[in-house]
């Protein structure tokens, strides 16, 4: 019984052994590893700032009704080309050249009674000579001679009375045919009709608010697209500057224009604050609808010939199963140090932009992964220009790496900053 406790104990320790022996051999071997790389290449980088907008024509007019009534007759409908001057609705004149004609008739009397003042401002005048003349003679006394003073004073004050009364009578008789024309809704502007609110037989009422009849755009082959850029981007762009947008209607096409404005009111939505930038737009084919969703890219900066690597080589870090691989490489008497950064060489100054802090790239040199800290500049989203640093076109940067055939879980992938200097 004691030899086969013993045989059993001495198995037990032999396999615990071989087991160990296992693991420390499995922990010292190096992993199959397998690098992604991307080439550093030179190449065209344009940092661009991104923002939603709407399409609006360059001038839209809202014509409304001043006077209330009954929509008569319409002579534009939807899409319609109209001219200056034309005649897009009337509505039922009844009522106002009924007002027309009783302002009329209040003028007429009005005229009337100061024709009626003045002939009896000019008797009183004539009573006043003749009672001086028989006054001089002692035929008059001195209470008539003063009555025909103030009859006089009175009939001129009356005349002066039916005066006003006349202006006020032609005031009304002005007003009522001003509210008569407004009956006939013209057209202020050359453009296209993009709206209309009304039918015939509709009734408008005019209070406080004119109602919206027609909205009329300008000219459809001129347009803008209306942007909201934030705050930490609107001292990026400047007038003049090229503009490229897309919109849902028209999948894959890209259109072009120019920033027209930045204007200076804020937008503040929920605690964002935004700025207007009006994208000019040439929409010669009509292509292009007012109210389309557009997304707007501004490229605000750009460089010919940079040196340029993928944003996935920034963000990229050794996942901690093969870190200390890497370390053991670069620890080993045969790896060469890493050359130290070459001087920074000062790249054109982007609107807004700065500087920014060293960074760390992998490089495979000989099959080997080398860190190297590295100066970045533009990025337009997908790479990055590099400044300065231990890069040349050509050098394979690791974008990522897989342990084993299968990828490895402890690689860091920061989100980039777009259209920013890192």
């Amino acid at each position: 019984m004691k030899r086969l406790v013993s045989w059993i104990v001495g198995i037990v320790v032999v396999a615990g052994v071989a087991f160990g022996v296992h693991r420390w051999r499995r922990a010292q071997a190096t992993p199959d590893i397998t690098w992604k790389t991307a080439a550093a290449e030179k190449r065209r980088v344009a940092a661009r700032i991104t923002a939603g907008g709407t399409l609006q024509a360059t001038v839209t007019v809202t014509i409304g009704a001043q006077v209330s009534g009954r929509i008569q007759t319409l002579n534009a409908d939807f899409n319609d080309t109209v001219k200056k001057g034309k005649l897009l609705a009337k509505l039922d004149p009844q009522l106002f050249e009924a007002a027309v004609e009783q302002a009329n008739a209040n003028y007429l009397s009005a005229k009337a009674g100061l024709t009626r003042a003045e002939a009896q401002q000019k008797d009183a005048e004539l009573v006043l000579v003749r009672t001086k003349n028989l006054a001089d003679q002692t035929l008059a006394s001195a209470a008539e001679l003063q009555t025909a003073e103030t009859n006089v004073t009175v009939m001129r004050a009356a005349t002066d009375v039916a005066k006003a009364a006349l202006a006020q009578a032609s005031a009304a008789l002005n007003q009522a045919r001003v509210n008569l024309s407004f009956t006939n809704i013209y057209s202020p502007i050359d453009g296209t009709v993009i709206s209309r609110s009304v039918d015939v037989g509709q009734t408008v009422a005019s209070s406080l608010q004119a109602p919206v009849l027609f909205t009329i755009a300008e000219d459809l082959k001129k347009m803008q697209v209306h942007t909201n850029v934030a705050e930490g981007d609107v001292g990026r762009i400047e007038a003049g500057m090229d503009a490229t947008f897309t919109v849902d209607a028209f999948p894959g096409q890209t259109f072009r224009g120019k920033v027209g404005q930045i204007r200076n009111a804020p937008q503040t939505l929920q605690n964002v604050v935004t700025y207007d930038a009006v994208v000019d737009v040439d929409n010669a084919d009509l292509k292009l609808r007012p109210g389309m969703t557009a997304t707007v890219t501004i490229a605000y900066a750009e460089r010919e010939e940079a040196l340029a690597i993928p944003n996935a080589a920034l963000r990229f870090r050794p996942p901690p199963e093969v870190a200390s691989a890497i370390a053991a490489d670069l620890a080993s008497p045969s790896a060469s140090a890493p050359a130290p950064p070459a001087p920074a060489r000062k790249p054109r100054a982007a609107p807004g932009a700065a500087s920014s802090e060293p960074r760390t790239v992998y490089v495979l040199r000989s099959g080997s992964p080398r860190p190297v800290r590295v100066v970045t500049g533009l990025s337009d989203g997908s790479v990055s220009e590099i400044t300065s640093g231990d890069v040349a076109p050509g050098d394979e940067v690791i974008v990522d790496v897989t342990v084993a055939g299968k990828p490895a879980g402890g690689a860091t992938t920061a989100p980039p900053r777009m259209g920013r200097m890192f």
